[in-house]
This record gives structure tokens, sequence and C-alpha cells, in this order.
């Protein structure tokens, strides 16, 4: 029996809204680009202190990350996204009316934590409403909605910039992100739990009827399922994941949150109107040149979305590999030779493209499935967090690293890449069209 136009419309409203965690994810992380330069005429701040202030957040996403995991595996990942709603919505308010620099940091970390949390729950809170043959399209939700938010951060600070509204312009950038927040906290009002962590809680009965509305044909016997699954672990009071047994899956985790920022993609993000600065360009046709990147970023995320349930994780990693490290030699070429410097926007869209396709498309998705359900929070925590910890040491560095050479942060990215296709190639399974509860078979643990 197929889903019902009901069934369909529940689901995708449940996975929107947790994917809406990840629209707040991007604008967050890349508002900032926009208003470096303001943020340091504003506090008189050195470059070491314009670094920490983008790196700031980064770091409460480590907390974020790590954090949420044992929370959303005790109260749920809809409860805690509602706390993830909280921390945005202060944030925003707090940075838009700071009245000095440590005031601003303390606000940023707010949203850092904000993001850390999201970028736990709100994947494995799709998969775990997804069905199987749907799941990588419905979790690649959140990379779209990541996606999205950094093309909205980048629209709305050249929109404002527009209106040259001086001493206020990057309050009013900022503010911009209280709308997502509140909207976020409203969807998550009506959203439903997790069936597989009402399982986890035994709330046999709330999990039924809920498997039955998101139009499920045997919604018991999914549910007999995924109590079987929660045995074969040990059942739903153990929580440990660091086990021998799950050494392959803590390598996956860590190897592809390290690889992803190891690509220098939100180095990029956060510095693109500096980069672009450093090569000549002015304020305006930055913002502008940040705007065609972002929506080449949407576009190439759309794409891996679309094709990943076909394609496979693995094949997208290899692919995008590729593709990283040829553009990213090329960007680090056009800074060594300080020639070509027309070749700097195509190359830093051909370096989205392949980015967005591959890797963007596939971290959330691949860390969302390859933990079994009463580990999988603090899986994903585990992914995340080391992503975080790896944006936050790369995001303080890179702008001590490019005064002293801009292109030795790029030639650095594309030799990870080099790197990351090996790794890739002898080292990840493919993870397609696997169920939540089989991939534990797939993936050796039995």
């Amino acid at each position: 029996m197929g889903l019902t136009n009901q069934s369909i419309l529940l689901l995708v409203k449940a996975a929107l809204t947790g994917a809406l965690g990840g629209l707040l994810f991007g604008f967050d992380t890349a508002v900032i680009a926009g208003v470096t330069h303001s943020l340091q005429l504003q506090y008189a701040l050195s470059e070491g202190q314009k670094g920490f202030t983008v790196a700031i957040a980064l770091y409460g996403t480590v907390f974020g990350a790590i954090f949420s995991g044992p929370l959303g595996q005790k109260i749920g990942s809809r409860n805690a996204l509602r706390v993830t709603g909280i921390l945005y919505v202060v944030s925003a308010i707090g940075c838009a009316f700071a009245a000095n620099w440590p005031m601003f940091l303390i606000f940023r970390f707010l949203g850092g934590l904000g993001i850390g949390g999201s970028s736990v729950l709100g994947p494995v809170y799709i998969a775990e409403l997804a069905p199987a043959k749907w799941r990588g399209r419905m979790v690649g939700l959140f990379q779209i909605n990541i996606v999205i938010g950094i093309l909205a951060a980048y629209l709305s600070n050249a929109i404002v910039a527009h209106f040259a509204l001086g001493a206020i312009e990057w309050r009013v950038q900022l503010g911009v992100g209280i709308l997502p927040a509140a909207l976020f906290l409203l969807m998550l009002l009506t959203a439903p739990h997790s069936s597989r962590w009402l399982v986890s809680q035994n709330r046999i009965d709330e999990a039924t009827l809920i498997l039955a509305r998101m139009g499920s044909p045997d919604s018991r016997a999914e549910v007999d399922a995924m109590a079987e699954a929660l045995r074969a672990e040990g059942g739903a009071t153990q929580h440990s994941l660091f086990q021998s047994r799950y050494s392959k899956l803590i390598f996956l985790a860590v190897s592809i949150g390290l690889f992803n920022q190891l690509s220098g993609i939100n180095a990029i993000l956060y510095y693109l109107n500096d980069i672009f600065a450093s090569a000549g360009f002015s304020s305006v046709s930055s913002n502008v040149q940040a705007v065609v990147i972002g929506l080449a970023n949407l576009l190439a995320t759309l794409l891996g979305i679309s094709i990943i349930d076909r394609v496979g994780r693995k094949a997208l990693l290899l692919t995008g590999a590729i593709g990283c490290g040829l553009a990213l030699s090329g960007v680090a070429w056009v800074f060594y030779t300080n020639s070509h410097l027309g070749l700097l926007l195509p190359l830093l869209v051909g370096f989205i493209i392949f980015f967005a396709v591959s890797q963007g498309a596939v971290i959330w998705v691949y860390l969302s499935e390859v933990f079994p359900t009463n580990v999988r929070s603090k899986g994903q925590s585990l992914g995340s967090s080391t992503h975080w910890i790896a944006n936050g040491i790369i995001a303080n560095a890179f702008p001590y690293i490019a005064v002293y050479s801009r292109a030795l942060p790029f030639a650095f990215f594309a030799v990870m890449m080099a790197v990351q296709f090996f790794t890739v190639l002898f080292l990840y399974p493919e993870t397609k069209g696997q169920t939540l509860e089989g991939m534990q078979a797939h993936l050796g643990l039995h």
C-alpha cells in the first residue's frame, strides 16, 4: 500500500520543520561574511580578534553538538530542537543590539550552541521519520535548507547594504535572522515526536499511531522491528557509543566530519567578501559575487539531493573530492601567481558546485544513517562535533595564514581532497537503500 496524500503531507511537514533548523544553521553561519569589516571598524578589532569573532560561534557549535546528542536521546529530537530555536531567537536579538564586543561574542556563542544542536538533531529527527527509499532525499532537505540559509544571508546582506544605512547597517543585517528563528519555533509546536524515539521510551502506542499517520502499511510490524533492533543493541537504557564494535562507525563519523571542513568550505564562506577584496574587488561587487556563489551552492545541492538515492553516497564523495581538489588548486595558482584574477569567481563557483553535489549533500545523510537507534544521536553528535571543532580551528587560523600567503590555505585544502579521495575509495561502505534497522547487518555489526 502506498502513502496517501495526507500521510505524505504530514511526513513532508515534519521533515521540513526539522530541516528549517538547517536554514537557520546556514543563515547564522554565513551572515557574518557581510559584517566582518563593519565589526572590525565598530570594535577596533585586530586581525586576530576578527578571526576570534568569526570563530566564537563555531566554538559554541562544538558544545551544542556535544550536548545535544544526549539531550535528544533523553527528551526526543523534537523537544531538543525547540531549545535550539530559542537559542537562535535570543542570539539574533542580542547580536543586533550588542552594546560592546564582549556582549556580541556572548550572543554569537549562544547562536553557535543552536547551530551545533540543530546540526545533530535535525538530520536525526528527519531520518527517524523517513521511509528508507526516501531517507536520503528527505534528510537532504536539511542540507538544502542550509544552502538556502547561506544564500538568504548573502542576499539579505546585499539588499541591506544597498540602502546604505551607515552605522546601523551591520545590526540590521544580523537582526534579519530573528524572522526565520521565530518561524522555526512556531512550526515545532505542531511537529510530532520521532516514532523510533518513542519506541526507545517504551511509548509503543504513540509510536504506532504516528507511523500510521505517516502512511505506514503495517505500523505495528514496524514498531516491533524497531523494538527488536533496540533489544539487539542491549535495550533502550544502553547508550554507550565508545565500544569496540562501533569503532568502524566512529571512524566514519570522525573522518567525514573532518574532510568536510578540510575542504575549506566554511573558511571560504565566512571570508568570501575578504577573499574577493584581497583580489581587488570592491565591497559592492564582493556582495554580488557572494550571492552568485550562494545561488550556485543551492542549485548544486538540489542536484546532489535529487540523485543521492540513485547514485549513492560513495560515488558522490569520490566525484566531489576530484572536482574540489582541481578547483582549489586553481585558486591557489591564481593567488600564487597574482595573475588571471578574473578566474577567481568561476573557480570558486566550480568548487562550490562540486562540494555541494558531494560532501554537502552526503554528510548529514551519512551521519544520520550509519549508527544504531539507541546511539544514533550520540553518533551524529560525534561526527558533528568533529566537523565544528575543525571548522573553528580553520576559521580562526585562516586570516593569519592568508596574510602570510593567500595561496597557501587553498593549496592545503586541495591536498586534503586528494587524501579524502583515497580514504573514501578504500574505507567507506555504500549505505543507499538500507533500512535503519538493517544497516547494522549491512555494516557488519552482527
